[in-house]
């Protein structure tokens, strides 16, 4: 897949609307369309990287992880919810089934 052919990255460069619910410089947060939770958000870094198997081990994306997850922390807190699961899904056997590396923010209440 290439960055031209990636639905999260035509999402992030606004191509293809959708609503943002979190935003900096390096994350955007929507809901996802499919979820599996009451709350399911999806976090996406705007740099596209496939998988989390292809994270450099440089300073940048090390920052680049922490960095959504402290998105999902902040919109966890603003969306007030008491417990929340947070998940990478890594390769087709992981489950991940769109290759631009996101962080889901699931809980059962919001």
């Amino acid at each position: 897949m290439t960055v031209d052919s990636c639905l999260f990255c035509k999402i992030i460069a606004r191509d293809i609307p959708s609503k943002f619910i979190y935003e900096n410089e390096e994350v955007v947060a929507i809901n996802d369309i499919y979820p599996k939770a009451k709350t399911h958000v999806l976090v996406l870094s705007k740099k596209h990287i496939a998988t989390i198997m292809d994270l450099k081990e440089d300073e940048q994306d090390e920052l680049l992880v922490g960095k959504m997850t402290l998105a999902a922390r902040d919109i966890a807190r603003e969306k007030g919810l008491p417990g929340y699961r947070l998940s990478f899904n890594v390769g087709k056997t992981g489950g991940q089934e769109i290759f631009h590396i996101h962080l889901h923010l699931m809980s059962d209440h919001g």
